[in-house]
């Protein structure tokens, strides 16, 4: 029976002690890691950073989404793909479906030259666990990629913190995060989850039992009309957390996204 990614990791890794540090347990085995991209130089950079997540790091290169579904369905096992959005042939957008469909318990995570919050939406749409502006520095994607690896979201702070051009036909009013219903509690679950932290590492922060926290976070999906994790990190985005309390180490902290 195919495990799922979560499963799949937690018996090849054990617990993430601390976010975007890597500090987990030695695996037993390498990381399998599909890179998708039609520039080789890209490729070649690409080998000498994810060497840094494992010394063993087993790495699989694709120029296009055919080869790509061709490696995915020789190496079932892969725990992560990076994708780049613009290849030949058919596209990064319908190469993300096609592989998320083929294989859906392989972590997705873009990697691209666009940091259009646009694209940002559609990859999460199309099922992206993560999205990773090129720009981006190695420190950075190592983090994402260890957060990823985790079981959890990555989008970059400064998308998360953009509005929504105005130019999108009828775009939806900015509500204060405290006009959603949602208790204090839950608010504090939503602001871990827009940092991209899994269940369980929230579990940790806020000692509270995992049975809990989903049911919080069921909460926050239906507060915010939203269908997966994702949609809901990507719903939060659009809110006003000015002012908001959330707690600190068990203290009361008001909580202003501008200047994060």
């Amino acid at each position: 029976m195919e495990k799922t990614r979560e499963r799949r990791l937690e018996q090849k890794y054990g617990l993430v002690q601390e976010m975007g540090g890597g500090v987990r347990d030695l695996p037993n085995e390498s990381l399998k890691i599909l890179v998708v991209d039609d520039h080789a130089l890209i490729r070649e950079a690409l080998r000498s950073v994810l060497k840094q997540l494992d010394a063993k790091v087993a790495i699989f290169e694709s120029a296009t989404c055919a080869e790509a579904f061709k490696l995915a369905d020789a190496n079932p096992d892969l725990d992560l793909c990076l994708l780049d959005l613009h290849l030949p042939g058919l596209d990064g957008f319908a190469g993300l479906a096609e592989l998320r469909r083929r294989h859906p318990a392989i972590a997705i995570v873009v990697l691209s030259a666009s940091d259009d919050r646009a694209d940002v939406t559609r990859a999460f749409n199309h099922g992206a666990v993560g999205f990773i502006p090129k720009s981006s520095p190695c420190s950075v994607m190592l983090s994402a990629l260890d957060l990823v690896l985790a079981g959890g979201v990555y989008l970059p702070q400064e998308l998360l913190s953009t509005r929504m051009p105005a130019a999108q036909p009828a775009p939806a009013p900015v509500y204060h995060v405290t006009e959603l219903g949602l208790t204090e509690r839950q608010r504090e679950v939503l602001m871990l989850m827009i940092q991209g932290k899994p269940n369980k590492i929230i579990c940790r922060d806020m000692g509270l039992a995992e049975g809990t926290v989903k049911i919080h976070v069921t909460a926050i999906l239906k507060a915010l009309h939203a269908t997966s994790r994702t949609q809901a990190v990507l719903a939060a985005g659009q809110l006003d957390f000015s002012k908001a309390v959330v707690r600190e180490g068990g203290k009361e902290a008001k909580m202003d996204t501008a200047s994060s």
